[in-house]
């Protein structure tokens, strides 16, 4: 801090312990939406650890300074500026009483305190608490807070803060009060207030140690009826940090409160939780199979948070993958145990199936762009641009690869040492690493390296079969081929990379396996420590020429490079044991034949598929001893921005082309069985979102989505519009819709605009289902003469469209131009015209979400010279106009 500007750039290697220690905090808030008056009593000494300031520097942003005083005396050395509150002349022990005001009614960031609904909302995750008070805003300052909320009783009846409620009542002028009080230490990321109209549902529940709990989920009234499912799962994850982990709920209440404008997912303040209603509200007729699974999944994150990242928090933000990396593992592990269980192995690879997928197309993009950076890294101008991928998604993968070198007992033994040396601490990724490691007597000096390098890893293999001596050789080869120059920058030396294999036999059965040197074969899947450049491992008593499974599991985050038949592929497919190498040789299988299509379409070449694949296709389709939800992922091509990824110039138009070609051609070969398959996979009778009731109906309707790529849809339309109105459900409501848009590009159907007609009127008072709406409308396919660009632009005059609203933006604008690649990379430019436009309308209202939109041309230099002139036009344009730090970093980055 200083008193005109914050750093450039924030540098890891700066990292300094704080001045100042905060013993105790007392926040007095008279909440009122125009001007919020706060009242903050902190006791602070300086820190011993730390050198000895001149001054006391406290954060502040777009606050009024109403007063100062210094253990009870009015402070004349304390001036205000930009960024915060400066002191001088302050004793090494003290109490600082500050009352400053802030407008949370004009705070359409929504970061810090501010106004939804005409309720009131907090989020202090990064670094919004600087927006409330005068404060050292950062994770290492930790301390207790006691609250007190004032405001109307009639307009904000319900008054919510961290910990427990010790005192409530009424006072003069139609006003009340409540007072809380957080027991455990918390850094101010973790604080949070809520005041309004609001209702909970409300259950007990005793926890492992026999104490009562309070759990609450607090919504608008309107809402009460869609709370069930985040109750169920809130206790479902408790449960199972008690017996996976041995963590059990540590407040006497745990609530959850629901939210239309929110720039995240949810927020894990301490035992008061703050949610976008997207990951809170559910009913049948309202939500999704995939809204249920993620509501479990977000809800179980939020609560894992509880220990790993608030009773051990993040030293800096440097270090915010500690807790983000950890808790999606946690989140992950969580959702695969709700559906399968520890021991059925096809359950839990869906789970990992679609974790791996959104790893691959989102993260290691990520990794090949100019934003690429360590799961922990070296710098930033702008934290909140650092909520990335990396940092969740492949923190995770890190995490995951602990478990997979110690066994769940071995992870088990490391997380026990972990909380026990540092509990109610601010620690960093290293020490993680270190109670893992001195858990399992295990050194992983060289594990640090997953931290501190970016890029994807590329792992080439190269295997050999020595008939006469029955010895299969397997010689692994790590590196990072063609990085991305801010990848590249970081790397340091080979990585401890976990690598699953497996070796199948001509009849698909598993061989047993013996390295070189052991005295007898031990089991049938062996993680291999590859740890230098190239390494080579030789399985002895192998009787036959083997196949290799590779990577099974995805025991790591890295690319493998070996060079299948097509023959070998089908295959694997049809015999693999492991789930998910199953999946991924169907998947290989489909990327290698769809980027050869794309070529040919690049060069209007006639396209032909490959019958192989068609029957490779097929005898998954009807293998009934496949579950259902397996099957939807084997059937799934990927996607075209994954395809787009792997091209050495991306078209995204050539990619297209080629897979709608695959999708129609698929149709049409199966149609007898995507028939049958949609009437042996309907669900009758209540709707139940259980992992095997949404198998079946996810089975169905991709059935149904492929049905409607014939060039003749009529059995599709035919079967959609008796689906979209006998629905009891919204999976099978808005898979019908879908189906309709996509049945009406080829052959124009008036069943499609009569659906989207009856889907608003039926909805229209429900938000969530609205953003669905817009997002199926924006993601439709299109055609020459039917533009979805015009029609997004029109759908952002509707009247339930508010570009204020995250919610409503990403279903709109950022479902076009990240979730449509074909139609937002048109060649004329005007997807990039349309993307410029709303960053910079957005950067004006909220710089995060505006943050978010533009790193969807951050990998312009990757396509074609027509589409990256434009691209670079676009960028430079928002360049010239956006004034956010937030902003300014992607585009900056982009264009260096």
């Amino acid at each position: 801090m200083t008193d005109t500007a914050t750093p450039a750039v924030i540098h890891r290697a700066d990292y300094a312990p704080p001045a100042f220690l905060i013993d105790s905090v007392t926040l007095e808030f008279d909440l009122v939406p125009a001007r919020t008056i706060v009242k903050n009593s902190m006791r602070m000494r300086r820190n011993p650890d730390a050198a000895r300031a001149a001054r006391l520097e406290l954060m502040g942003e777009q606050l009024e300074l109403v007063s100062v005083a210094v253990n009870g005396v009015p402070h004349a050395a304390a001036r205000a500026h930009e960024h915060g509150l400066t002191l001088d002349d302050v004793p090494d022990t003290f109490e600082l009483t500050i009352v400053s005001a802030c407008a949370p009614a004009e705070n359409t960031t929504l970061s810090g305190l501010y106004v939804s609904s005409d309720n009131f909302f907090t989020q202090c995750e990064a670094e919004g608490f600087r927006r409330i008070t005068y404060f050292l805003d950062r994770p290492d300052v930790m301390t207790t807070y006691t609250v007190t909320l004032r405001a109307d009783k009639a307009a904000y009846p319900v008054l919510l803060s961290n910990g427990n409620l010790i005192e409530e009542g009424d006072l003069a002028d139609g006003r009340h009060f409540a007072k809380w009080e957080d027991p455990f230490k918390k850094p101010s990321y973790l604080f949070a207030l809520v005041a309004g109209r609001l209702v909970a549902l409300e259950e007990r529940i005793k926890s492992v140690s026999g104490k009562e709990k309070l759990l609450q989920v607090w919504v608008e009234p309107h809402d009460l009826d869609k709370t069930r499912h985040a109750m169920e799962s809130l206790i479902h994850s408790i449960r199972w940090d008690e017996e996976r982990f041995g963590l059990e709920l540590d407040l006497d209440r745990f609530m959850i409160v629901a939210v239309s404008d929110f720039n995240m997912g949810a927020m894990e303040n301490k035992g008061l939780n703050i949610f976008n209603t997207k990951y809170v509200l559910a009913n049948p007729e309202t939500a999704t199979d995939t809204d249920f699974a993620n509501i479990e999944a977000v809800v179980g994150h939020e609560y894992f948070h509880n220990w790993t990242g608030n009773r051990v928090t993040c030293r800096d933000w440097f270090q915010l993958s500690l807790k983000e990396g950890l808790t999606v593992f946690r989140d992950q592990e969580f959702s695969a145990d709700m559906a399968g269980g520890a021991t059925d192995e096809t359950a839990r690879a869906v789970k990992r199936i679609e974790d791996v997928r959104v790893l691959r197309q989102m993260q290691f993009a990520e990794d090949s762009g100019p934003m690429a950076h360590p799961v922990r890294p070296e710098s930033y101008v702008e934290i909140n641009n650092f909520y990335t991928m990396t940092v969740y998604e492949k923190g995770a993968e890190v995490v995951r690869m602990y478990q997979t070198l110690f066994g769940r007992d071995g992870f088990r033994r490391g997380m026990d040492l972990y909380f026990k040396r540092h509990d109610g601490q601010a620690v960093a990724c290293d020490d993680f690493r270190l109670a893992l490691a001195d858990a399992n007597g295990r050194d992983l000096a060289q594990f640090e390296r997953w931290y501190s390098q970016a890029g994807t890893p590329r792992v080439t293999v190269e295997t050999a079969y020595d008939a006469d001596a029955q010895r299969y050789t397997v010689t692994l080869k790590q590196g990072y081929g063609d990085a991305a120059p801010a990848a590249r920058a970081t790397q340091k030396g080979p990585l401890l990379i976990p690598f699953a294999i497996g070796l199948i036999g001509r009849d698909g059965a598993d061989l047993p396996l013996r390295l070189e040197g052991e005295s007898a074969a031990s089991g049938t899947t062996r993680v291999l420590d590859f740890t230098e450049t190239e390494q080579t491992f030789t399985f002895v008593d192998v009787r036959e020429a083997p196949l290799p499974s590779l990577l099974r599991n995805f025991s790591a985050p890295v690319v493998v490079e070996y060079d299948y038949t097509a023959d070998e592929l089908a295959f694997l497919l049809a015999h693999d044991s492991d789930p998910f190498n199953r999946w991924e040789a169907g998947q290989r299988l489909a990327t290698r034949e769809l980027l050869a299509l794309a070529a040919r379409a690049a060069e209007n070449a006639p396209l032909q598929l490959d019958d192989s694949v068609v029957t490779a296709f097929a005898r998954v389709l009807t293998d009934e001893t496949l579950s259902p939800a397996f099957r939807e992922l084997a059937l799934m091509l990927p996607s075209e921005a994954y395809l787009a990824e792997q091209m050495a110039e991306s078209n995204p138009a050539a990619v297209h082309r080629a897979r709608q070609f695959v999708r129609k051609r698929l149709a049409a070969a199966l149609r007898e069985a995507w028939l049958a398959i949609y009437d042996r996979h309907r669900t009758p009778g209540a709707y139940a979102p259980t992992p095997e009731a949404a198998g079946h109906r996810g089975l169905k309707n991709l059935a149904l989505a492929y049905l409607a790529e014939l060039d003749d849809p009529a059995d599709a339309v035919k079967l959609a519009t008796a689906q979209y109105a006998e629905a009891n459900n919204m999976t099978d409501r808005a898979a019908a819709l879908s189906a309709l848009l996509a049945a009406s590009t080829s052959k124009e159907t008036p069943a499609a605009e009569s659906a989207l007609a009856d889907f608003y009127r039926r909805f229209e008072k429900e938000p969530l289902v609205i953003d669905k709406w817009f997002a199926l409308q924006a993601t439709q396919r299109g055609s020459a003469a039917r533009p979805i660009i015009d029609v997004v632009r029109k759908l952002m005059t509707h009247p339930a469209f508010n570009i204020k609203n995250p919610n409503r933006a990403r279903s709109l604008i950022f479902s076009f131009c990240s979730a449509n690649p074909a139609q937002f990379h048109a060649e004329d430019g005007s997807g990039y015209a349309f993307w410029a436009e709303q960053v910079i309308a957005l950067d004006a209202l909220n710089p995060q979400v505006a943050a978010r939109l533009a790193r969807a041309l951050e990998l312009w230099r990757r396509y074609t010279p027509v589409l990256r002139e434009k691209m670079r036009a676009a960028l430079e344009q928002v360049a010239s106009q956006v004034k956010s730090r937030d902003v300014r970093e992607i585009v900056e980055k982009a264009l260096v």
